[in-house]
């Protein structure tokens, strides 16, 4: 027999078994968005082994298993850039409020607060497993208390090196960048050369600088050039966090904020920022007081409450503050956790102040927000802050390089009254923002949640429906898709989310949770395996 015959008699079991190899799993009659941008196509998605081997016009008898998407959406599984998941995700490996949501891959250690040890983080994740990807930046903050506490000056020459050695550990141990929080203790004491040397050594791993900025209301024009400036003299991509105008007297500039952003990139400057579509922020009742307040630690806090001029000098600043941003009290602040007194969950500080029988008066609430904090033991007052307007949420929505991201964690079902981004961020975009109001098409909108992020942060086999990725997949109904969660009523999961796959496991099926934990941890470009 000629040996051209024998080679092909060798190579037809090989070519038999490749076509008689079944999928794991086939969405049929969907219609496909990508997360490029283009526009939707009708086709069919195969997946094997945890990863998208085929998509085009197929067969549901090569399938163990197939799930119809006639009518509906299948995109890639959104990646929220912002998330705050330490300790919550431990407590709820299955983070239903981001799985409801959509959301198949979290990059927490965000503001200037992570782990301070990735390498232990990142073992016990993967120890107990989770419904969500977990990729994490290393936190400034954490890297500036291990070494300096709360130091209210710049680092010596030695504690600069401590801190750039463990900000190196942390790229090798897997972050993907260094995220600041400038407006919290001890970050905020820091000056930009101590940020631009850290993010000089986040440069030669490849990674992102990702900050929340100095200040995102009277001064939050120079902040945005200090993040532009710590990117351009490290030479690493910048993304500014939760991107916003939180001043009412700067109402309409967010025109202005973003000409910021692009002026830095027709520079050659690799900056982007990210946004959760809401007109209240929320953070710590902490980031009322003057930063100086904070300095060196609760007894000197306590002491510096405790002394009649001081005390004065506090409030001082805290009303002319509040005069800058015309405000006359602070009913735009809200509490949403309180552990001393739940009674005052979801009251504005002039509630409880009407309710405690003080004088109505801006002084006295001043006061009260220091009485709180003494009587909480100067622990964490989760806060939900009613400070931007609804134009320049739609003008940062409207901007190309704007991610969609919710600033949250996991969420304690029924538990305080927490800002609704933690339930409802992605649904929000597609039902209010897309479908209602127009401001972003359907495709753009999947761009911002999928693969804009993967790019931004270099998940390289994520936010696409690629063959060869990783399955990471939702499926949704457009015309129904929404956010339930309210301020009024927070704790309220999507709608109109039929299914999400994470690395080819369904932990949404037919609209119900799972159980299933098949997140994985995503390292950084410069993750040393050795380490291992």
């Amino acid at each position: 027999m000629p040996r051209r015959f024998l080679l092909l008699l060798l190579y037809l079991p090989a070519i038999s078994l490749t076509y008689a190899q079944s999928y794991d799993l086939l969405i049929k009659n969907g219609r496909v968005i990508d997360g490029t941008g283009n526009p939707w196509m009708y086709a069919d998605v195969a997946i094997q082994n945890g990863r998208i081997v085929q998509i085009g016009t197929l067969s549901s008898t090569d399938a163990k298993r197939t799930i119809d998407a006639t009518g509906l959406v299948v995109a890639p599984g959104f990646i929220d850039v912002h998330a705050h998941v330490e300790g919550s995700l431990e407590a709820q490996p299955g983070a239903p409020n981001f799985i409801y949501d959509g959301v198949t891959t979290v990059i927490t250690g965000n503001c200037g607060g992570s782990s301070a040890n990735l390498r232990s983080y990142f073992d016990t994740l993967r120890l107990m497993g989770t419904s969500v990807n977990v990729a994490s930046l290393i936190g400034h903050n954490s890297v500036r208390l291990q070494v300096m506490k709360l130091a209210f000056r710049d680092p010596t020459t030695r504690e600069q090196a401590a801190m750039d050695s463990l900000v190196a550990q942390a790229m090798q141990d897997g972050a993907v960048g260094l995220s600041t929080g400038l407006i919290y203790t001890p970050g905020t004491y820091a000056r930009t050369p101590e940020v631009v040397n850290l993010a000089k050594v986040v440069a030669r791993y490849g990674g992102v600088y990702a900050s929340h900025i100095r200040n995102e209301g009277e001064q939050v024009k120079q902040a945005i050039e200090e993040a532009i400036q710590i990117g351009r003299e490290a030479r690493l991509p910048v993304e500014i966090s939760h991107f916003k105008v939180a001043s009412k007297p700067l109402w309409g500039k967010s025109t202005e904020t973003v000409d910021l952003v692009e002026s830095a990139r027709r520079e050659g400057l690799d900056v982007t920022v990210d946004q959760y579509p809401y007109t209240a922020s929320s953070t710590s009742l902490e980031s009322i007081l003057p930063s100086w307040v904070l300095a060196d630690g609760d007894s000197a806090v306590l002491l510096r409450f405790h002394n009649p001029v001081t005390r004065a000098k506090i409030r001082t600043e805290m009303l002319a503050s509040l005069k800058r941003n015309l405000r006359k009290d602070y009913a735009y602040a809200v509490v949403a956790s309180y552990k001393p007194d739940t009674t005052f969950n979801g009251l504005a500080i002039s509630q409880i102040n009407q309710k405690l029988g003080r004088p109505n008066t801006p002084d006295t609430e001043a006061d009260l927000i220091m009485d709180l904090m003494e009587r909480a033991s100067l622990k964490r007052v989760q806060m939900v802050y009613h400070t931007m307007s609804e134009t320049d949420v739609e003008t940062i929505l409207r901007y190309p390089n704007t991610l969609i991201a919710s600033d949250a964690g996991v969420a304690a079902f029924g538990s305080g009254m927490p800002h609704p981004r933690a339930y409802g961020t992605n649904a929000r975009v597609l039902g209010r923002y897309v479908r209602e109001r127009h401001i972003i098409p359907l495709e753009e909108a999947i761009r911002r949640m999928t693969s804009l992020p993967a790019q931004r942060f270099r998940l390289t086999d994520r936010g696409l429906l690629r063959s060869g990725y990783a399955a990471d997949i939702v499926v949704f109904d457009e015309k129904t898709i929404a956010d339930r969660a309210t301020y009024e009523q927070p704790h309220a999961y999507t709608t109109g989310i039929v299914w999400v796959l994470v690395n080819g496991t369904p932990v949404i099926d037919n609209s119900t949770h799972t159980g299933q934990r098949p997140g994985q941890l995503l390292m950084g470009p410069g993750y040393v395996t050795k380490n291992r």
